[in-house]
């Protein structure tokens, strides 16, 4: 691996952003912290970024030369901010860019796939990352998680649909091999868990591990996007319970090797998730 340089983290208190962040200063790398607020991030230098502001990409990107880019959160057009950021990095000297995206957005999907399309243009070294759904959608801060909490219940359109779920954290040990290996993966990576499951298995698992009775309530696409749209704008609640739909039909039905043949160790399985996220204090 290169240890050279400078890596910005966007979204390093998130999800997968801040599990980078901690990966690679543990590996001894120099780490860029950012987001909105500067947040402090153990090992690495925080510095404010936000998609919005422009006036705060120079500080960002001041001495970097790799970049991992977290989206903006529940923007249906990302690229509209996203891509004037990449064109003023590459200016600035970052020559390697690693996206977040999604396994269920291919480079000629919408949203976050005009970006995917846009970033080989843009740099020599690159690499998308396409998860699909976090484990940690059950786990964590996520309307999942909440609804588990609060109530024993997964809301869905998803039906009986099978999804290939997957650890954050096997999402950023893959982010941190593509942002330091010698040479970038210069593709998509699609990331799966070891075996793809239904929201009935889900809520099985929650349960055995916990011991509180977790069921899944299937919606209608309609019920789904109402709900969501309660708490989202209404173009990006379409696009998420569309995306339930087509987990209904089968989409994302699938398991890769990719976290097994970049880290060289087999992704977690849900239960290690739950049992290591869910036990920890009871």
């Amino acid at each position: 691996m290169t240890t050279s340089g400078t890596i910005l983290v966007i979204g390093a208190t998130g999800t997968t952003g801040g599990r980078t962040a901690a990966q690679l200063t543990a590996a001894g790398h120099r780490v860029r912290a950012a987001s909105r607020r500067a947040t402090p991030v153990p090992g690495a230098q925080p510095v404010r970024f936000d998609w919005y502001d422009p006036g705060t990409f120079g500080g960002a990107l001041d001495g970097t030369d790799r970049v991992y880019l977290v989206p903006p959160l529940g923007d249906p057009d990302p690229a509209a901010v996203m891509l004037t950021f990449l064109r003023q990095a590459r200016a600035a000297g970052v020559r390697r860019a690693v996206l977040l995206g999604s396994s269920a957005i291919p480079a000629d999907g919408p949203g976050v796939g005009a970006v995917h399309r846009a970033l080989p243009e843009l740099f020599d070294q690159w690499a998308v990352l396409r998860p699909s759904w976090f484990m940690q959608n059950f786990t964590g801060t996520h309307m999942h998680a909440r609804s588990i909490r609060e109530h024993g219940v997964i809301l869905t359109a998803a039906g009986s649909g099978r999804v290939g779920f997957v650890d954050a954290d096997d999402i950023a040990a893959v982010a941190v091999h593509a942002l330091t290996d010698d040479r970038a993966p210069g593709t998509d990576l699609v990331l799966t868990g070891p075996q793809a499951l239904g929201y009935d298995d889900i809520a099985a698992i929650v349960t055995e591990v916990t011991g509180r009775p977790v069921t899944h309530q299937p919606l209608t696409y309609e019920r789904m996007r109402d709900r969501l749209a309660g708490q989202l704008p209404l173009e990006f609640a379409e696009m998420l319970a569309g995306m339930d739909r087509a987990i209904a039909e089968g989409a994302e039905d699938r398991t890769t090797d990719t976290v097994q043949r970049l880290t060289g160790r087999p992704p977690h399985s849900f239960r290690e998730v739950a049992e290591r996220e869910l036990t920890r204090g009871g």
